[in-house]
């Protein structure tokens, strides 16, 4: 089986469905936070090893509860996935934290703030031209 081959990516598609719904819904750990999603799956082709990319939004002390967390539940999630995916090995997970949709989220942060800047410096340069020169209207 190739690395990109269309069953490579159903079975990609379809772990990543049932981490996220294990994660969001059955995992009982308070150490994991609410905002975790499941950003990306890769299991490799002998269906042997998994990786699964895992955002969380919040402080870095979440991010760390969250993985331990997920370390620790690391046989209950592989158990679901036992059942709920029909194949021929059961992949042992590795979590790697990602902080893209954080990133993605601090970067419209600052583009926003710049606008923001950007606006009131037109707003002010406009407000100065209308001052400055009594007199010269276009009836006068």
């Amino acid at each position: 089986m190739r690395k990109n081959s269309i069953k490579n990516t159903r079975i990609n598609g379809e772990v990543q469905r049932v981490l996220a719904q294990t994660i969001r819904g059955e995992i009982k750990d308070p150490r994991i936070s609410p905002f975790t999603s499941v950003v990306a799956v890769e299991v490799a082709p002998d269906l042997k090893s998994c990786k699964a990319w895992i955002s969380v939004l919040g402080d870095e002390q979440a991010r760390k509860a969250t993985y331990e967390g997920l370390r620790s539940a690391e046989g209950f999630i592989r158990s679901r996935l036992a059942r709920e995916v029909n194949l021929r090995n059961t992949p042992a997970i590795t979590f790697i934290m990602d902080q893209s949709i954080e990133y993605g989220v601090n970067m419209s942060r600052k583009i926003d703030d710049v606008m923001a800047d950007d606006r009131a410096r037109q707003r002010d340069a406009g407000e100065a031209g209308a001052e400055g020169e009594p007199g010269c209207g276009a009836g006068e």
